[in-house]
């Protein structure tokens, strides 16, 4: 495993990334050790990042998962048909 890809004192658009990157090290990588390769740590990123994206419940949208949160969010904005067309 790399050191993250950041420094001290890279700018602010970093920091998004790089609490992403804190969040995964410390939920994934440091609790599951020791890694037998390469593909191990690969195999397991993917399958923390489908629990991070479709899965895990998030307070701050009201306890329901991002999957689920966009797809109402989408629901709720379905394009209006134009004026005067007829289908």
């Amino acid at each position: 495993m790399d050191a993250s890809i950041g420094t001290v004192g890279d700018a602010l658009d970093n920091a998004l990334m790089e609490s992403q990157i804190g969040l995964y090290k410390t939920e994934l990588v440091k609790s599951r050790k020791p890694w037998h390769g390469l593909a191990d740590v690969e195999l397991a990123t993917t399958e923390w990042a489908d629990w991070f994206n479709n899965q895990r419940l998030h307070t701050a949208i009201g306890d329901i998962s991002p999957h689920e949160h966009e797809t109402n969010h989408y629901a709720q904005h379905q394009p209006q048909p134009a004026a005067g067309v007829n289908a």
